[in-house]
């Protein structure tokens, strides 16, 4: 039997490819039309000749993570408790994401803390050339119904 819902090295993964249409809907629900995501012509200037997707839409994606571990404590909700993403830390974006790039992220519970009801995880992120295109920390926080 676990002692929580769920455990130190558990890990769940997330691939995607960002294409044009993910940025521009992202870029219109947010309303972040930077020319960075947005104009090519510039960017084909820029030291990286072409656009970026948005660092906001890589922790989207590492939400997703972490509903993804949630689906995976199931019996939470039955015994009254509901898992929460509580927020995410010391977020860096370590290399640009071009469109057509793969992503793929990681998340990995790396502490459980039963009194506080939380659970903190590491997240990377990598393109379909390895390299390491963002990092995290994941809190979930498991908040109880009160009696």
């Amino acid at each position: 039997m676990k002692d929580f819902y769920v455990s130190v090295g558990q890990t769940v993964t997330f691939s995607k490819t960002v294409s044009e249409s993910d940025v521009y809907l992202f870029a219109g629900i947010t309303g972040d039309l930077a020319p960075v995501h947005v104009n090519q012509a510039l960017m084909e200037r820029s030291a990286y000749g072409q656009r970026i997707a948005h660092g906001a839409l890589l922790v989207g994606f590492m939400s997703t993570l972490s509903t993804l571990m949630v689906d995976q404590a199931e019996d939470a909700l039955v015994n009254g408790e509901t898992p929460v993403a509580l927020g995410y830390d010391r977020i860096r974006f370590t290399a640009p994401v071009f469109f057509g790039d793969t992503i793929t992220l990681t998340y990995t519970i790396t502490a459980v803390d039963t009194v506080k009801r939380r659970s903190l995880a590491d997240i990377e992120a990598k393109n379909q050339r390895n390299e390491i295109v963002a990092v995290a920390t994941g809190l979930l926080k498991w908040v109880r119904k009160e009696d």
